[in-house]
């Protein structure tokens, strides 16, 4: 067990929907261990940073039971403080685990973990739900599902996709004999495909077998269910909460010429427009709170574009990430903020969500400073 007494404090990094500490070469908060630790660092606060696994698409209240595993097991109940930092879903993880008197196992760790807890803080949380979710809920979103259950379950899918990876390795080699070289399909081949192996304990299949087994977050991250969940998930008064507000502008009309001729490119753009249409409708019966727009009037100035009911990030809404004190609105996609934007790594297609926000180095040591600044205001 880590030595948890030697550091000031803890901080968890927790992953949203679909998330994972890392697959092949691939990290769910890339670098921002390092950036939060080193802005700790900067104001006198020697923290130890930890990237906590999940539950893909599991149950909010499996997912938060996951979690206090995760705390458990680095030491967590000798901590001398505990801050959580939550990202989409991850949050809602979070507000459960830390709601007085919650009851995830017979002993009483939830309440020792929480009464050691400082601050809460949520990066692009859906509060108050995301329609992306109702799409989960529909007879394609359930198809796209069941899809990745037969991959994952099956000795016959999980060969298929050994035999496509092998495939588009293969074609990734063969283009760059034609001079085609750190292409798309270039990073997917060493970052993911490479390490893809028809061993039923391969990573990959794990982390869809998580997928296949639970799905209960899907139908409580809609706004109906989120209306239930706020009603039920209170907040303890010793604790401060914090969020970072994530909005993206939205997709051009048309992309530019560079955009279109490459095939990687025009794919996760129009993906980008798609998700973004559907985030934009927002539910009739379930509105986003009215002080959402308050809670941003200082800050909504610094926008190239308005918000609405409407704005979001290509996953979650604007307004359904308010939750405490904002202590940043930033322009960003769902993923820009753990470190998923253009160029944030060697790999040149480290943009998994191109939105064309604009979000670069600056303003990702800038978000977690941000988050810094919150963890040492908490520890004064």
């Amino acid at each position: 067990m880590p030595d948890s007494a030697a550091h000031d404090c803890q901080v968890y990094l927790v992953p949203g929907f679909f998330g994972f500490t890392s697959i092949g070469a691939l990290n769910y908060f890339h670098r921002v261990d390092k950036v939060l630790t080193d802005a700790l660092a900067e104001r006198g606060i020697n923290a130890d940073v930890v990237d906590c696994q999940t539950q893909p698409t599991g149950s909010i209240r499996r997912r938060a039971d996951r979690l206090l595993d995760d705390v458990l097991a680095n030491g967590g109940q000798q901590a001398k403080a505990i801050h959580f930092v939550g990202h989409s879903t991850g949050g809602l993880d979070i507000r459960l685990l830390t709601t007085p008197g919650v009851r995830l196992r017979e002993d009483d760790s939830e309440d020792e973990i929480a009464e050691l807890t400082k601050s809460v803080i949520t990066v692009a949380t859906p509060h108050f739900g995301t329609p992306i979710a109702n799409f989960f809920t529909t007879l394609a979103g359930r198809q796209l599902l069941e899809v990745l259950t037969l991959l994952a379950t099956t000795k016959g899918g999980r060969y298929a996709l050994f035999g496509a990876a092998r495939a588009l390795r293969a074609v990734s080699r063969f283009d760059d004999l034609l001079g085609r070289k750190k292409t798309f399909l270039d990073s997917i081949a060493s970052s993911l495909l490479r390490r893809i192996t028809a061993d039923p304990d391969d990573a990959m299949w794990k982390f869809l077998r998580e997928v296949a087994s639970d799905q209960g977050a899907i139908i409580q991250l809609t706004p109906e269910s989120m209306h239930l969940f706020n009603a039920a998930v209170t907040d303890r008064d010793d604790v401060r909460y914090g969020c970072i507000v994530t909005a993206a502008p939205p997709p051009p009309r048309y992309y530019s010429a560079k955009e279109t001729l490459s095939l990687a490119k025009a794919t996760m753009a129009g993906a980008f427009t798609f998700l973004h249409a559907i985030t934009s409708r927002a539910h009739r019966h379930y509105p986003y709170p009215h002080a959402g727009i308050e809670a941003l009037a200082g800050l909504v100035h610094e926008l190239p574009f308005g918000v609405d009911e409407r704005t979001n990030d290509g996953i979650v809404p604007t307004l359904s990430q308010i939750y405490g004190n904002v202590l940043e609105l930033v322009i960003s996609d769902h993923l820009d903020v753990v470190g998923q934007f253009p160029n944030a790594s060697k790999d040149p297609h480290s943009d998994w969500l191109p939105s064309g926000s604009g979000y670069n180095e600056a303003r990702f040591r800038g978000t977690w400073n941000a988050v810094a600044e919150e963890i040492a205001a908490s520890m004064a």
